[in-house]
């Protein structure tokens, strides 16, 4: 079975729509006179399309025994056994779970998207494009994931442990 990565929730699509002005205006202001801004809008173009291959994942597709990720510019696939759990969790259940966090990676262009540094957990892979559907996925062999498919509850009945 596949399933997307979900549809970005309004917060993220709103910073989305807002980061991805920045180069066109880092552009223009370039073009209009003020040539300093043509590497920060040529640099942040490229951070873009590095992020959308690299980092935002495509879909999950549940094999009989792996789970595969698919970016546009690569693949992971994770052992069915080497998962102990999955479940779904809320926000507040997502904060009762790993305390404090932090970001470390790609964040607001498309959802957020790399590691997660947690006060309980330590890192969690994070690959996520909204607040709410958030998928918790436990290794033996690897830290935790967090992500967000499209259709959660049957994502975590097609994986079920």
């Amino acid at each position: 079975m596949t399933f997307r990565l979900a549809p970005m929730d309004f917060l993220m699509r709103l910073l989305t729509l807002a980061l991805l002005a920045l180069p066109p205006l880092f552009l223009a202001i370039a073009l209009l006179g003020n040539r300093w801004l043509l590497g920060p809008a040529v640099f942040l173009g490229a951070l873009y399309v590095w992020i959308w291959l690299w980092f935002r994942p495509t879909r999950f597709v549940v094999q009989p025994r792996v789970l595969e990720i698919v970016w546009p510019a690569r693949r992971r696939e994770i052992p069915r056994e080497d998962m102990v759990a999955v479940r779904l969790l809320d926000k507040h259940e997502l904060r009762r779970e790993v305390g404090w966090a932090m970001r470390v990676g790609a964040g607001g262009l498309w959802g957020g998207f790399g590691w997660l540094w947690t006060q309980k957990r330590g890192i969690v892979q994070m690959y996520i494009a909204r607040t709410d559907g958030l998928v918790w996925l436990e290794h033996r062999t690897d830290r935790p994931w967090l992500i967000t498919p499209e259709r959660p509850a049957d994502f975590v009945r097609a994986l079920a442990i």
